[in-house]
């Protein structure tokens, strides 16, 4: 009843910043490739920390 008023945990702020990585990503892939691959590999770095987080 009262999750407005719960704080998101780390996993989910890297969660949520590795979903928009992709997209952008996957935006960017239409016109700049370099750039795309660029946003991809932030993804990737973001996804390891979410996996050091877990352990």
């Amino acid at each position: 009843m009262f999750s407005i008023f719960k704080k998101k945990t780390e996993e989910e702020k890297l969660y949520g910043k590795y979903m928009s990585l992709l997209e952008e990503a996957r935006n960017l892939s239409r016109s700049n490739r370099r750039m795309s691959d660029a946003k991809f590999m932030e993804a990737e770095e973001v996804l390891k920390k979410m996996d050091l987080s877990r352990a």
